[in-house]
């Protein structure tokens, strides 16, 4: 059979596999009133049919009137959507100007299709252009009263179910039937976990008969370590936690890992969340001396980090204030939905924050240094110190002792360099050097570089960007004359696309501008293409930069050197050498004549103290060190805060203290430090005022996040944003009976997760339903369960779990699926291949920041450059192009192939099911059955596999 056929049959199996319905996960683009539609008829609208001016009598701010044109749920008959598309000009609207885009008419069409759903208030669209301290969110907590159901079961039990369902009916729709076992249990599994279930434990809950089946799922889903790997994954999403630095260089931060561990472990304790924020933002202070809450304070670090340095002082300060606004940024959106960064220039323009308190909450983070530290025990520190203080102490003793002889020698050094009134060449510079000697015949010339401007005891990691050797009239070290250069080189640009961008090649090319980084030894040996006769040589660090100019940068330049020559590179001549020349400096100059004024007792005492010192460096090397993570650092703040006007540092505002924040003030109980109050306190107070139960921002946001990640959408749909610009809650009510719920609990959150799974809401259907969706498109008010596509880490553990490869060690340093490379910026390779190594669940993953990872970024994995409360799903070629190409994918369906063989190896049928109940937690029919056979019989094992991890019923949950 040709390619062409075989190619035809794998499709049509691949298309048969794929054409399973794809759960509708949004039937159309969900349209909130108070953002998308009430500023639109503002904006478009009010001037002819608002407070001002009502054209036709009619008003487009008063819900009354505007419903005169718009029939909910029916657009096709709304004479607003008429006149918008219509092309009469006597009725089209707006009659004049430009009209509504496609996308505007679209929204308009959408919102009234979803039932023109418009709050029921008295506040008109001119009127609400932002909140005050009245907005919802920031009121106090509200004690719900449960809504009784009528005409519903009377054994509706769970209060959820019954928001819900009041909620349902006040729109006129029913919620779905139950969800059948083994779609239950697939979604459940993944929602908890963020795995599939076996094929053994979807026929143990389909065979259950027991009442409390599905709890016992439940719980033992909950008590699963895979939790805290779920949901640990959810939170890092949140703190905006990346293992790299990000901005130009990117650096790669290897000890960060231990965060995404203790977030893990914290989840899978059920760790108290009002806890687990203290210890995010002050751990050091309530654990201090316990590593494994100190580490917690990783969360105000794991931000982009701008380490680049800068030596212009006005530069430096903002470069500061940028760094702790991420720390305000984070802390506010993380923990109380608020966008306090908002207000860093001036005033919020949509929320009731002044900018004070964007510099109050700055305040209490004015000691965070980024950096690492080390985290241990108070033990395991002293039993270091005891190990370390000894050799210490004794180094510090030779150290003086040597400081002291060296102290001498340098006092007659410069004694006897004063003796010197004439050399013959000029002293060394970075720009250009020529030293000429007596005609010499050589086929090998050497340049022993001794020392370079920042070292003078040593050469190495200078840099040299062109070397001359001239006879009377030729420069014969060109390599386009024949000649060539050899010496070690430090550096290697892997990401270049020369490997020699720093390579001795670049010493006799005849260009100016790139330097050869030199190694040890520090030798260049130029060899000519035969005998010459040599007198000079000219070397230079920067020949185009103009005398005197200092150029920082660059790295240092080559100070002390001795020439040498041979004629057939073995016996070498010294033939010339840097002490013609003035020492470049002090430093120098000692270490040039400091041999010529010791004795021989003294070279002696010298030296030994160098190998003694050696010997005690590297007994403390070999001493295991303590524990280093990138947790930051705290220091006292050196000034008072201050108002940053316009948000520029240097533009002095009036001075705040650490406080409280008052944009909630009245809502619970305030604090202010001193100016000069402790820096550990000032985190404390912060993280005990957000933590406290008073707080009706804190639990709010956290039971919203956790309803977002169940259900895809939050009651509010923007987790982070509970302000004016935000979404609105599709259920209040049931939002402040959560959040009460969950202090209830004491903060945890296994309990209130039960009660969201346990719920009928939560395992009903996600039938698709066209009149409810007409009503509801977006699936909001959650007449189905809302089906969705796996995120990116699901979709690579899936496919590795239903081929037997998942590694589930936890913990420890992350792998990586790309290829580092660090030339003073780091470049992030995506890996071909994706070796056994890295077959552990994801959230291991080294997610460095702006790194394209196969197989995570094409399924939106989120670029941690900031937070990503909420993922984007999008469709895209490339999904499927890596999904069914990749090596990955290829490798996986002959693992596939294998296991199905080895587990089920009585014939091609049981294999076959064996196959689907691993990938689809089910058997396949008649029909698929059939087709599979034929596929493997052309085709073979790994084709039919291939398909299967393609498939729509892989990568969806229902």
């Amino acid at each position: 059979m040709n390619r062409v056929k075989i190619l035809c049959l794998f499709v049509m199996f691949v298309g048969f596999i794929l054409a399973k319905p794809v759960p509708q996960v949004i039937a159309q683009q969900a349209v909130d009133f108070e953002r998308d539609i009430r500023p639109l008829l503002h904006a478009r609208c009010s001037e002819c049919h608002g407070a001002n001016k009502q054209m036709a009598g009619l008003r487009f701010d008063k819900k009354a009137s505007a419903l005169r044109v718009i029939v909910p749920g029916k657009s096709s008959e709304s004479e607003l959507h008429r006149r918008l598309i219509s092309t009469d000009k006597a009725e089209m609207m707006p009659p004049t100007g430009e009209r509504l885009s496609p996308r505007e008419i679209a929204l308009l069409k959408a919102w009234i299709d979803a039932g023109a759903i418009w709050p029921e208030t008295e506040t008109t669209i001119a009127e609400a252009k932002r909140a005050d301290k009245l907005w919802w969110s920031l009121q106090p907590l509200k004690q719900p009263v449960i809504p009784s159901v009528q005409n519903a079961k009377s054994d509706i039990q769970n209060p959820i179910d019954r928001f819900i369902l009041a909620k349902l009916a006040e729109h006129n729709l029913q919620p779905s039937p139950p969800a059948d076992r083994r779609t239950l249990i697939r979604r459940v599994s993944y929602d908890v976990t963020g795995l599939p279930p076996t094929p053994e434990e979807v026929e143990a809950f389909v065979n259950d008969n027991a009442p409390n089946a599905y709890e016992k799922v439940v719980d033992r889903l909950l008590s699963s370590p895979r939790y805290g790997e779920q949901w640990g994954r959810h939170w890092l999403d949140v703190a905006r936690f990346g293992e790299s630095k990000g901005f130009e260089q990117n650096h790669i931060l290897n000890n960060l890992w231990q965060f995404r561990d203790y977030v893990i472990q914290s989840f899978n304790a059920d760790k108290p969340f009002n806890r687990f924020i203290v210890e995010q933002l002050a751990g050091d202070v309530v654990g201090r001396g316990n590593p494994a809450v100190e580490v917690g304070t990783a969360f105000l670090v794991c931000g982009p980090y701008d380490s680049v340095g800068n030596q212009d002082e006005v530069q430096q300060k903002i470069i500061r204030a940028n760094t702790l606004d991420d720390l305000v940024t984070a802390t506010s959106n993380a923990f109380m939905g608020l966008t306090v960064n908002c207000a860093r220039c001036h005033h919020h323009k949509f929320d009731p924050i002044p900018t004070e308190d964007y510099y109050r909450m700055r305040a209490a983070f004015e000691g965070v240094i980024h950096g690492e530290r080390a985290l241990a025990t108070q033990a395991e520190k002293q039993r270091y110190a005891e190990k370390t203080r000894p050799l210490e102490a004794r180094r510090n003793e030779l150290t003086k002792e040597k400081a002291a002889l060296e102290k001498s020698i340098a006092e007659r050094a410069k004694e006897k360099a004063a003796q010197v009134t004439h050399y013959p060449l000029p002293k060394i510079t970075r720009h250009f050097n020529e030293h000429r000697f007596a005609p010499t015949p050589a086929r090998y010339l050497k340049f022993k570089m001794l020392a370079h401007a920042d070292n003078p005891k040593s050469a190495v990691n200078a840099r040299v960007d062109e070397f001359e050797v001239w006879t009377r009239t030729r420069n014969i070290a060109l390599a386009s004359n024949g000649a060539k250069a050899t010496g070690a080189t430090t550096r290697k640009a892997e990401d270049f696309a020369s490997a020699n961008a720093y390579g001795v090649e670049l010493v006799n090319d005849g260009k100016f501008g790139e330097r050869w980084f030199v190694a040890a030894p520090a030798e260049l040996t130029i060899e000519f293409r035969r005998t010459e006769t040599v007198e000079r040589i000219v070397f230079s660090h920067d020949r185009t930069a103009a005398p005197d100019t200092i150029v920082t940068g660059i790295g240092p330049f080559v100070t002390e050197y001795q020439i040498l020559v041979s004629l057939d590179g073995k016996k070498w001549k010294a033939i010339a050498d840097s002490t013609a020349r003035p020492p470049y400096n002090e430093a120098h100059l000692i270490e040039r004549f400091a041999p010529s004024v010791m004795s021989a007792e003294e070279q002696q005492k010298r030296a030994s103290l160098e190998v003694e010192l050696t010997n005690i460096n590297r007994e403390l090397k070999a001493i295991p060190a303590l524990p280093i993570v990138w947790a930051g650092r705290f220091e006292q703040p050196k000034e008072t805060t201050y108002v940053h006007k316009g948000g520029d540092p240097q533009r002095r505002g009036a001075d705040v203290h650490p406080s409280s924040l008052a944009v909630l003030d009245g809502a619970l109980k305030s604090f202010e430090l001193p100016a000069d109050a402790p820096e550990s306190e000032r985190r404390l107070a912060l993280a005990n005022w957000i933590a406290s139960d008073e707080n009706p921002l804190t639990a709010r946001v956290l039971a919203n996040r956790i309803w977002h990640y169940h259900f895809g959408t939050g009651i509010v749909d923007t987790p982070s944003d509970f302000g004016f610009l935000g979404g609105k809650p599709s259920h209040p009510e049931l939002l402040d009976w959560l959040a009460r719920r969950l202090q209830t609990y004491g903060w945890q959150l296994k309990p209130l997760h039960r009660e969201i799974l346990l719920s009928r809401t939560y395992q009903q259907s996600s039938a698709h339903r066209e009149e409810a969706a007409k009503l509801d498109g977006s699936t909001r008010l959650l007449w189905r369960f809302p089906p969705r596509r796996l995120g990116a880490e699901e979709i690579r553990d899936t496919i590795l779990s239903v081929t037997g490869k998942l590694n589930l060690q936890m913990g420890g340093p992350s792998f990586r699926l790309y290829r580092y490379l660090e030339d003073n910026v780091a470049t992030y390779v995506p890996l071909d291949q994706h070796g056994a190594e890295t077959y552990r669940r994801a959230v291991y993953h080294q997610n460095a920041r702006s790194s394209l990872i196969d197989g995570l970024t094409d399924f939106d994995l989120p670029d941690n450059a900031g937070a990503a409360p909420r993922r984007i799903s999008t469709t895209s070629p490339l999904q499927a192009l890596t999904l069914l190409n990749h090596q990955f994918t290829l490798d996986m369906a002959e693992a596939l192939a294998a296991r199905v063989k080895q587990e089920a190896p009585r014939n091609e049928a049981a294999q076959v099911h064996r196959a689907f109940a691993l990938t689809f937690q089910r058997q396949p029919t008649r029909e698929e059955e059939t087709t599979a056979l034929q596929l493997i019989a052309k085709h073979g094992w790994r084709a039919f596999c291939r398909a299967l991890l393609n498939a729509n019923e892989l990568l969806y949950v229902n």
